[in-house]
């Protein structure tokens, strides 16, 4: 099979236009989901699918597919389509290649296709998942949930932003904006997916390389921590009589730190308390409640189920003389690839000298999701120093060319699959 190769000039160009919709004075992109400015990233691909034929459609949840047809060569125009893609939702203040250069390298594949007049047996699909980030609706990863079945469609819709503002009236508004868009199904099938996306950590980079090949994404469990005290006045109460929510919540992380990292020495386990709010926040007030998040990740399910369980133990056996409530609030359990998706993922990394090596997905992605309904895989590209969700997110234009060029080799093998 020849294997065209991409624009790289024009995938780089693509990235800057589109980084230009949400961006910030630091050189990243704020681009919260459903938002005006990620509507108007959406009208923008609109705009490029239109201008080269490719046809678009929305489904009840906001995810957006481009696509170009198939041939009745083999398969009849309207078999079963394979598809690559990511999201154009960003974290607050992120960067301008965690989404986008899924999106976009896929774009230029159907370009390349495109431009060289190729005819493909299945149709090719571009997928925008929605609300990817979870940034502004949780949880994350919610367009690709609720297409695969994972996630409740009418729950999502009801989810609402830190305004009070439903997910169902921006996915309206959303819809608004493209009176053309075909309508699609949920769950319509796939015979095969493929997301590129930077790695948003530095193994290819200390190693010298440039494709990551994913065998798999690990798994995760969250929760949400509420400590309850008793409110008092910080000038007259005594230590003795306090039931500080603050100091047996700080009691509690220190504790599960410890645990984590004794019964982690390889630091494979990845333990996050990002939230952490003290009410009511007072500054000659005893705080009497204290909530925090939770984040913890692992590629082992033993290991996710033995200390995720952990938590509640550990929290409560520092709770002193407050109330620890933990609730588990989400859990996904890794989530293995296709060996034929990754199998072709490194074949082309190989085809075209790039160096590279096959590795976890440590973050989150769409592709998880994607594995429910078809053979499914990923391809990583470095970041300069890992960095991701931050503004200072770099990625090299080579590298998101060769990102561009394996999604096209692997989507034009599986479009003329039988």
């Amino acid at each position: 099979m020849d294997f065209p190769k991409i624009n790289a000039e024009r995938v780089w160009r693509r990235h800057m236009e589109l980084a230009r919709i949400g961006a910030t004075a630091g050189g990243g992109v704020h681009r919260l989901a459903l938002s005006d400015l990620d509507i108007e990233a959406h009208c923008l691909m609109n705009k490029w699918a239109r201008a080269r034929g490719f046809s678009v459609e929305l489904d009840a949840i906001g995810n957006m597919f481009i696509r170009r047809p198939g041939t009745s060569s083999g398969l009849t125009s309207d078999a079963v389509p394979v598809a690559s893609g990511s999201h154009t939702d960003t974290q607050p203040f992120g960067g301008r290649f965690d989404g986008a250069l899924g999106v976009l390298a896929a774009f230029e594949a159907l370009e390349t296709f495109e431009d060289q007049g190729l005819e493909t047996r299945r149709p090719v699909e571009i997928a925008i998942w929605n609300n990817e980030e979870g940034a502004r609706f949780m949880p994350g990863l919610s367009g690709s949930a609720v297409y695969t079945g994972a996630l409740s469609l009418d729950d999502m819709l009801a989810c609402t932003d830190s305004d009070g503002v439903t997910m169902q009236s921006c996915v309206e508004r959303l819809h608004a904006a493209l009176p053309d868009a075909g309508k699609r199904k949920l769950g319509q099938p796939y015979a095969g997916f493929v997301e590129a996306h930077i790695e948003q950590a530095t193994l290819l980079e200390e190693a010298g390389n440039t494709i990551g090949v994913i065998t798999d994404i690990q798994g995760n469990r969250r929760f949400e921590v509420e400590v309850l005290g008793e409110a008092a006045h910080s000038g007259t109460t005594p230590r003795a009589r306090r039931k500080d929510a603050f100091i047996a919540a700080t009691n509690i992380a220190t504790a599960l730190r410890q645990h984590f990292e004794a019964n982690d020495p390889d630091d494979i386990a990845r333990f996050t308390i990002g939230i952490f709010n003290a009410y009511p926040g007072a500054k000659s007030i005893v705080p009497g409640k204290v909530e925090f998040f939770i984040d913890f990740r692992h590629p082992s399910s033993n290991t996710l189920k033995e200390l995720g369980d952990a938590i509640d133990v550990i929290a409560k056996a520092n709770q002193g003389t407050c109330a620890a409530i933990v609730r588990e609030v989400s859990s996904a359990a890794p989530e293995p690839f296709a060996d034929e998706i990754i199998n072709k993922v490194a074949a082309s990394a190989e085809r075209h000298g790039y160096g590279n090596q096959r590795m976890i997905s440590c973050a989150g992605h769409d592709a998880r999701f994607l594995s429910r309904l078809c053979p499914s895989g990923m391809v990583f590209i470095p970041c300069k120093d890992g960095v991701s969700h931050n503004e200072k997110e770099s990625a090299e234009p080579a590298d998101v060319a060769a990102a561009a060029q394996v999604v096209s080799d692997v989507l034009l093998e599986m479009a003329q699959q039988q």
